[in-house]
C-alpha cells in the first residue's frame, strides 16, 4: 500500500461559509487512472482533482468522481487554483488548465478564481418534459410560466429546469434511477433545477443539482452547471446581464449555501465567452492509502 496527501478545499464559499469541498492532489503525474479512482473513492467527496505537469498549459487537471472520470469540474477547478495561489504557485492573474478535452483559461481576481467555459449550445428537450418532471416528483404546474426545460452545454451538458418558487424547489424529490436513465439518453452530467427567489433578491437564481449517473446525488456548488444556467438566463429568459450570482446548496438535506459568480461577454447579444468562479478556502489535509495499479483503463 502507498500513501498520498490530499488537500480538502471548500470551493464557492459564500461570506466565508458554506461551499462545496473538493480533494486536490498535487504532483499526480505518476498516478494511474485506477489509482486516481481509488483515491477519489476513499476521499469520499463528489470530486477530486489531480494536478500534473502539462506541455500545453500551466497545469494538467484530471477530475474524478467516486465512480468515473469527468471532463470538467467547476468546484474542483476553483478549489485547485485557489490552493495553488495560496501555495504561491501562481505568479500572475492569468493561468490555464489542460483537461481531457482541451485547454481552458483560468483567471485570478484577488481571492477569486475563474474558469473558462465554452460558448453555449442549446437543445430542445420539451418532448421529454413529463418524464423529466416525473423524475423529480413534480408536474407542469410547478414550472416557471413561459420558461422551457432545456439542455444547455458549455463543456458539460445539464438539463435546466425552471421552477415557479423556492417552495417548489425545496419540495422536489429526485428519483435517482430515472434521472440516471435520462442522463444516459442525453449524455448529461445531471439536472440543474432553479428558481428566482424573491427572498434572496441579491442572487439571480437559487439552485439544486442532481448527478446520480456520476455518483453525485446532490452537491452544494457546481461551477459548470452555473455557467449553463447563466446562459439560459441570458438567452432563454432574456435576463441580459454581464454578471450573474448563483446560489446553490441552500436546500440540501444538510444546507451548505454557496455562491457561484458567472461573467459572460457578448457580441450582438450572442454569448462569446463564459467565466465561472468563486472563492476557495482550505479546510485541511487527509492522508489516503491506495494500492499500486497499472493503467489498464483508457479514458475517452
Amino acid at each position: 500500500m502507498k500513501k498520498i496527501k490530499v488537500q480538502i478545499v471548500n470551493a464557492f464559499v459564500d461570506n466565508n461559509s458554506g461551499g462545496n469541498p473538493a480533494g486536490v492532489v498535487l504532483n499526480a503525474d505518476n498516478l494511474s487512472y485506477d489509482e486516481k479512482l481509488e483515491i477519489t473513492s476513499k476521499v469520499g467527496l463528489s470530486e477530486t482533482a489531480f494536478v500534473s505537469k502539462s506541455t500545453v498549459a500551466d497545469f494538467k487537471l484530471d477530475f474524478f468522481t467516486p465512480i468515473r472520470q469527468i471532463a470538467h469540474c467547476g468546484h474542483a477547478t476553483i478549489a485547485t487554483f485557489s490552493y495553488l495561489k495560496q501555495r504561491n504557485f501562481l505568479s500572475h492573474k492569468f493561468s490555464s488548465k489542460e483537461t481531457i478535452d482541451g485547454v481552458r483559461k483560468i483567471q485570478i481576481e484577488g481571492d477569486l478564481a475563474f474558469m473558462e467555459q465554452l460558448p453555449p449550445k442549446f437543445v430542445n428537450v420539451s418532448h421529454k418534459q413529463d418524464l423529466i418532471l416525473k423524475s423529480i416528483g413534480l408536474n407542469a404546474s410547478d414550472l416557471l410560466p413561459n420558461a422551457p426545460i432545456q439542455l444547455v452545454n458549455t463543456g458539460n451538458s445539464f438539463i435546466i429546469i425552471p421552477l415557479k418558487s423556492a417552495k417548489t424547489l425545496e419540495k422536489a424529490i429526485p428519483d435517482f434511477d430515472l434521472i440516471s436513465e435520462i442522463s444516459v439518453e442525453f449524455d448529461l452530467i445531471g439536472y440543474y433545477i432553479f428558481t428566482q427567489d424573491p427572498n434572496c433578491s441579491d442572487r439571480d437564481a437559487t439552485t439544486r443539482m442532481f448527478a446520480p449517473l456520476y455518483g453525485i446525488l446532490e452537491e452544494a456548488a457546481t461551477g459548470m452547471a452555473a455557467g449553463t444556467l447563466a446562459c439560459y438566463l441570458y438567452n432563454t429568459m432574456n435576463l441580459k446581464k454581464a454578471k450573474y450570482l448563483i446560489q446553490q446548496g441552500k436546500f440540501m438535506q444538510i444546507p451548505s449555501s454557496s455562491l457561484i459568480i458567472v461573467d459572460i461577454t457578448t457580441e450582438n447579444e450572442k454569448i462569446k465567452s463564459i467565466m465561472a468562479g468563486g472563492k476557495g478556502s482550505l479546510i485541511g489535509e487527509v492522508e489516503v492509502e491506495y494500492q499500486t495499479k497499472l493503467d489498464t483503463h483508457h479514458a475517452n
